[in-house]
């Protein structure tokens, strides 16, 4: 396995902490809003890693957090007038559902930043005796960024003050502009906070997730070096809250973080970035309101993680083309059991994979199987050795791409509604009765029927089959 590190700026081979182990941490959301199509970009290029190294046999344990505290989600509690736990419960369980509905694998270890406030406040205090961090007069704690001689060394990025940088407003009372928030002191009555050595307040954004790491990982999956194998999120998240977690980590504990750093791309939508404050926001829940979440899985891993993703329902129609080849394929060896993959497609799949997760080469080796396999049934209709073994090819990519796992006439019927589906049911039930009267006139009219309505029927020994055209 090759990866790009994001600090290297190379491929490197990737060699785990402990051997056949591979411990990694993504950055998940703030729960204060519906997922978009960013949190399903990192979710599904992190789910590719996980898949491809299970594949490669590593044992895998992976941890994404979930940020349950910030002022974006105090001012939705104030503005709903509903609890913070009520808020930060719906949106995780919204997020998951929509994660599963595009396939992504369930993190082994899913960490809250309200559950994680004594890890915290023991590597604050930690940073705090040993004269990294400091206590300002309003409560504050500050990361003295000055004490870092590596700090800058993760993102090769030293930026200004900013309000991405410690998500509270600059103070005076800092020693240097570039210092971070490591705990924010409460300010008000109406302020939700939590006790402290140091002060009553709530953890800075950065903290958490070094917090997390060596509380859920590095007492069992580090070294002396490194607390994990890899750490992975969204691009916008190298500078500064990377930089940052890096930096106190390090000063924390005496190593490093993780021993590579993995980042995905942007999405883009229509060609512009996406963004809230531009008005051009995708919710995940709303896009599976139109396509069924493998459709959607299948166009979103399309494109290298690395690379930025211009969401556009042509190439998402597009993207769906192929898949419907695959599913076509899939009908035509079904029903039989599968046997084992072919040799030389599996490795030329996995290979791809292989090499930072290089779907691209993986998807024209699915287009070639596909094409050579349906010039063989050509020829020959009845191999069934062909049938069972290109079924088993099917599957593994079920396995390690998360897609062409349903049964190919139900794939076919996505996006028929419920009131249709009984309709057709109920003709083809009609039609049926029709054949065994030998009632063939009034047989094919309710062929024709269900024809008009974009349907196409295949009589089987199993009984007639039926999907959208």
């Amino acid at each position: 396995m090759h990866i790009y590190d994001s600090v290297k700026k190379t491929k490197l081979k990737f060699e785990s902490i402990t051997p056949r182990k591979a411990s990694i941490y993504i950055c998940g959301p703030t729960v204060y809003d519906n997922a978009h199509l960013g949190h399903a970009r990192s979710s599904l290029s992190f789910d590719l890693l996980v898949r491809t190294l299970k594949a490669l046999r590593y044992d895998v344990i992976m941890g994404k957090n979930f940020t349950d505290i910030d002022d974006k989600i105090i001012k939705k509690v104030q503005e709903s007038g509903k609890s913070l736990a009520e808020i930060t419960t719906y949106y995780i369980t919204r997020y998951q559902e929509d994660m599963r509905a595009l396939g992504v694998i369930d993190a082994d270890i899913e960490p809250k930043a309200t559950q994680s406030l004594e890890a915290m406040e023991s590597m604050i205090q930690s940073l705090i005796d040993k004269d990294i961090a400091y206590i300002v007069e309003s409560g504050d704690v500050y990361f003295d960024v000055s004490k870092d001689k590596k700090y800058g060394a993760i993102s090769k990025m030293v930026g200004d003050d900013q309000e991405n940088q410690s998500r509270v407003e600059h103070t005076s009372l800092k020693r240097n502009p570039k210092d971070f928030a490591l705990w924010k002191a409460c300010n008000g009555e109406d302020d939700i906070c939590f006790e402290t050595a140091f002060s009553k307040g709530r953890p800075g954004w950065h903290i958490e997730c070094s917090a997390m790491i060596e509380e859920h990982f590095a007492k069992t999956h580090g070294n002396e070096e490194y607390s994990i194998d890899i750490h992975g999120g969204g691009a916008d998240l190298l500078f500064p809250h990377h930089e940052n977690e890096a930096s106190q980590s390090r000063c924390a504990t005496g190593h490093e973080l993780a021993k590579y750093w993995m980042h995905n791309g942007f999405v883009n939508i229509n060609g512009e970035k996406m963004s809230k404050s531009l008005g051009n926001s995708f919710f995940v829940k709303d896009a599976l309101k139109v396509y069924d979440g493998e459709i959607l899985r299948n166009y979103l891993i399309s494109v290298h993680y690395r690379n930025d993703f211009n969401f556009n329902e042509e190439d998402l129609l597009n993207s769906k083309k192929r898949l419907d080849k695959l599913y076509r394929l899939k009908k035509r060896v079904t029903p039989t059991k599968a046997s084992k993959p072919n040799k030389t497609f599996y490795k030329a799949i996995l290979s791809a994979m292989s090499d930072d997760l290089n779907i691209s080469v993986a998807l024209a080796t699915i287009d070639e199987m596909i094409s050579s396999t349906n010039d063989k049934l050509n020829e020959n209709p009845k191999n069934k050795g062909l049938k069972k073994e290109t079924l088993a090819n099917i599957e593994f990519l079920d396995e390690l791409l998360g897609f062409g796992g349903k049964e190919p006439f139900s794939y076919f019927q996505i996006g028929i509604d419920k009131e249709t589906k009984i309709k057709i049911e109920f003709l083809i039930q009609q039609r049926d009765e029709a054949k065994k009267a030998k009632d063939y006139e009034k047989s094919d009219a309710i062929r024709e029927e269900i024809s008009a309505m974009g349907i196409s029927l295949m009589d089987t020994a199993e009984g007639t089959l039926w999907e959208k055209l």
